[in-house]
């Protein structure tokens, strides 16, 4: 299970007031049309919240089939099947639907241009869904982390361990976002009455936005202070450009929670509270 599925997990455990069912890939292959049907005629629910992605970037690349087939043909089966049975679909999608060429944050109205396989496998579940079920949440998020699996914050620990200098990548600029804040917006999303709350694509992402390089900083400085490194490495600012990879990235990744903000009320999604937060989960008192 993912660092998504783990948040729900844990939130679950403080909201007696819904009934969960979890499921991973090893017993459901959500590619699988029939395995989903059988698994809503086990466990008849009201609201499907779909944490699954495949989420390997540069993998991607070569395996565009292996992608698609998470990132896009599930998720079109998990809407057609939601229309069907008469329950809500929640899907997380990414900021990596667009191209990061725009000088401002992306708003729900912008015109996705995705220049990576995983973005293009992720829009086309956007479409399969939207296409499907009409009333259905897709909430575009990015730089998810948190105290479980691997991620960026887990990472930067293990080589500030390791190493005296890091290279960061200082011009690729967006909102971390943790993913226990993520699991909260969903949870609220599903409990609202569908006439009180409309389906449609929303963003939701950490703030204030950084770059990696600074998001970096912060994770070595909150470490130090609650005793999880004996020292931080110095960290050296390059350019995506200077940083050898083989799949190109949005260097604006920057989203706009406005609409969702307009429905919700206040949200949680200070990563640096976020940060910290699991830190302590890593390295409890």
């Amino acid at each position: 299970m993912g660092q998504l599925g783990q948040s729900l997990r844990a939130l679950a455990t403080r909201s007696p007031a819904h009934q969960f069912y979890f499921t991973d890939r090893q017993t459901l292959d959500i590619s699988d049309r029939g395995a989903i049907e059988r698994w809503l005629d086990t466990y008849p629910t009201d609201v499907i919240i779909n944490a699954a992605a495949y989420t390997a970037v540069d993998r991607a690349e070569d395996d565009l089939a292996g992608a698609t087939a998470i990132n896009a043909t599930a998720a079109g089966y998990l809407a057609e099947l939601a229309t069907a049975r008469g329950c809500r679909l929640l899907h997380v999608s990414t900021d990596y639907v667009f191209d990061g060429h725009k000088a401002s944050p992306y708003t729900e109205t912008d015109t996705p241009s995705p220049m990576n396989v995983y973005g293009q496998s992720k829009l086309a579940g956007e479409a399969l869904i939207g296409a499907l079920a009409a009333d259905a949440f897709i909430l575009r998020t990015s730089w998810v982390f948190s105290p479980y699996g691997n991620n960026f914050l887990k990472t930067m620990l293990r080589l500030g361990r390791e190493r005296e200098t890091l290279q960061v990548i200082d011009d690729q600029i967006g909102g971390p976002t943790y993913a226990p804040h993520i699991a909260q917006v969903l949870l609220e999303l599903a409990s609202r009455p569908r006439d009180d709350a409309p389906g449609g694509i929303y963003h939701f992402a950490g703030q204030p936005h950084v770059s990696w390089y600074a998001f970096a900083q912060e994770i070595f400085e909150a470490a130090l202070v609650q005793g999880l490194l004996a020292r931080a490495p110095t960290i050296l600012p390059v350019s995506s450009q200077q940083w050898s990879s083989p799949t190109a990235r949005p260097q604006n990744s920057r989203l706009d929670n406005g609409k969702l903000s307009t429905l919700l009320g206040p949200l949680s999604c200070d990563w640096r509270a976020g940060v910290a937060d699991a830190l302590t989960r890593l390295h409890p008192a």
